[in-house]
């Protein structure tokens, strides 16, 4: 390793209602910014505008803008001199960090751009495995660890012949004076590659979706129109930040305009509760989730806050201070969303992205927000939905409006994205790449969408194989491959079964090896030393013989409404 540092719940009833009172007060592939764009920068170069305010608010205090700048300029010519780059400009190394959910990521974040090169967020409830493979995949150059993983990426360095930096606790302990080699010209950052985000694709292993500075522009920028992002605003921070709802809508947004982002290390319900209606400065005004973290704090409130002066209080407090509440990641189920607005007075802003494209469709911050459905294109984004394993356009729209071929109204067909905010490339995997995109530039999402009363419809996913749960997008043939490692296991199929808070849960329909027996708390134990947790099965169905067609193929439909009946109610 290199280094250049040492390194009550609260109760129903009377207490909770004092608590509560006592806190009152396109070529494929290649696609060009738009000109609306302007001038295409990273986000710290805009910290000169915000100086003393208040960016992050973590665990360990309060950071402004120039704080973060001057920390991450000291932890990037540090990286300079790690990678002896005489220079000062990386050109596109690629940068691994794992960091907690605080000031540290950002300071990482910027630190890789500062210098030249491209971000590589890991995640910190990736097993060993994945972050090697991350790491190995993305040919980083270089490790980062915020203080509480130094000893998760030190042995992993070593094994790698890598160098690895740690972060300390105390950010202004970073001092690297030599920093004038640094590039300080950033006019115009447009095709410089900035971030690797990975993702699970509908087959084999995550792919790393390269970003640009112009892409990751484009998406901030049409969300900061969008939803009115402000200096004055106050969002809260719960999600990980190894994805887009969590770096760029949740992070990198808030920090864009000057506002102020309240960090929490992981999410809990209570301190969600808590920041929300704490008169406590600064005051929360915006928050954005998945559905299963809406489902957990209804949950939560159902339990904990059961006295009618209570439940009043809140409701008046979310309606009056809190001006913005989204969901995405997931399908919202309809019940959640109608208790949250019995509970908060706020129909949860549902819209649509994914890793590749950003957020693509969006409800109206202003007017009113049809239940299920997406929205409308987004500034700067264009749409498309194609009959399925057809070259015909069933509608296409942008800001302006949306055409629908004749005769073909409410038609079903894939989605599919063009404009500023879609990535460049796979990393590394030019055939992957060359297949997700059309001949004309197109990126298909593999999501099944239609167009009706005037705002578009995400009807799940074009591939059985790929499962949305909590707000991830996981590959069931990924999960299988891992599955089949186990040496207990013969065969497996991996399917999506409907769940209400979920959206859907991983499933594993297994066969065994003769003699052998699983239950489902063996094969969690089994599978957190090998996969991401959000990935492991929550629910186990044995087979004696798994059940293939003719041709030899496990038909996932079928077991899906085998095991899974859809109820006739």
């Amino acid at each position: 390793m290199m280094s250049f540092w040492s390194c009550s719940h609260c109760k129903a009833g009377r207490r909770a209602l004092k608590w509560l009172l006592g806190n009152v007060v396109h070529q494929r592939a290649i696609h060009k910014p738009s000109p609306a764009l302007g001038r295409i920068a990273p986000v710290f170069s805009r910290v000169s505008a915000y100086g003393d305010n208040v960016a992050i608010m973590d665990h360990s205090g309060s950071h402004t803008y120039s704080s973060l700048y001057k920390n991450s300029k000291s932890l990037a010519g540090l990286i300079t001199k790690a990678l002896a780059c005489q220079s000062g400009d990386l050109k596109g190394e690629r940068i691994s960090f794992l960091c907690a959910n605080d000031a540290s990521y950002t300071v990482a974040q910027w630190a890789s751009w500062m210098c030249g090169g491209i971000s590589v967020p890991l995640y910190r409830k990736h097993p060993l495995n994945e972050l090697e493979y991350v790491i190995l995949d993305s040919q980083s150059s270089l490790l980062v660890a915020g203080e509480p993983f130094i000893d998760t990426l030190e042995p992993l360095a070593q094994k790698l012949g890598l160098p690895c930096l740690q972060i300390p606790t105390t950010l202004d302990a970073l001092q690297f004076e030599d920093t004038q080699m640094l590039p300080e010209d950033v006019s115009d950052w447009a095709e410089r590659p900035a971030m690797l985000i990975y993702t699970s694709g509908t087959t084999g292993r995550p792919k790393g979706a390269l970003h640009t500075h112009g892409s990751l522009q484009a998406m901030v920028q049409g969300l900061v129109s969008e939803w009115a992002w402000s200096r004055d605003d106050v969002i809260l921070h719960t999600l990980p930040l190894h994805h887009v709802h969590g770096i760029v809508n949740k992070l990198m947004c808030p920090l864009w305009v000057g506002a102020t982002c309240v960090m929490l290390p992981e999410f809990s319900a209570q301190k969600v509760w808590e920041q929300l209606i704490s008169s406590k400065s600064p005051m929360v005004n915006v928050f954005m989730a998945v559905p299963t973290i809406y489902s957990k704090l209804i949950e939560y409130y159902d339990q904990h806050f059961t006295q009618p002066q209570v439940q009043d209080f809140i409701r008046a407090v979310c309606k009056e201070r809190i001006r913005l509440m989204v969901s995405g990641s997931a399908a919202l189920p309809q019940p959640v969303l109608e208790r949250w607005a019995e509970i908060t007075g706020h129909v949860l802003l549902e819209r649509y992205g994914m890793t590749e494209i950003g957020m693509a469709l969006s409800n109206p911050l202003k007017g009113p927000r049809v239940p299920g459905a997406v929205g409308v294109p987004l500034p700067g984004v264009e749409v498309r939905i194609m009959m399925t394993n057809s070259s015909t356009v069933i509608a296409e729209g942008n800001r302006k409006g949306t055409q629908v071929k004749a005769g073909l109204e409410g038609k079903e067909g894939e989605l599919l994205v063009r404009g500023s905010s879609v990535f460049q490339k796979y990393w590394n995997k030019p055939q992957e790449t060359a297949d997700t995109f059309t001949e004309d530039g197109w990126f298909k999402t593999g999501d099944t969408a239609l167009y009706r009363d005037g705002v578009y419809w995400i009807m799940g996913r074009t591939s059985v194989d790929i499962i949305k749960s909590g707000g991830y997008k996981i590959s069931a043939l990924d999960v299988e491959r891992h599955l089949l490692a186990h040496p207990d296991i013969t065969d497996v199929a991996v399917i999506g079964a409907p769940d209400a808070v979920w959206g859907q849960k991983v499933t594993a329909v297994v066969e065994l090896r003769n003699g052998k027996t699983m239950s489902l708390s063996m094969l969690k134990a089994w599978a957190r030393e090998h996969m991401a947790s959000y990935t492991i099965p929550t629910a186990l169905i044995l087979v004696d013989n798994m059940p293939r067609n003719p041709m030899g193929k496990v038909n996932k439909k079928e077991l899906l409404s085998r095991f899974f009946p859809p109820r006739s109610d």
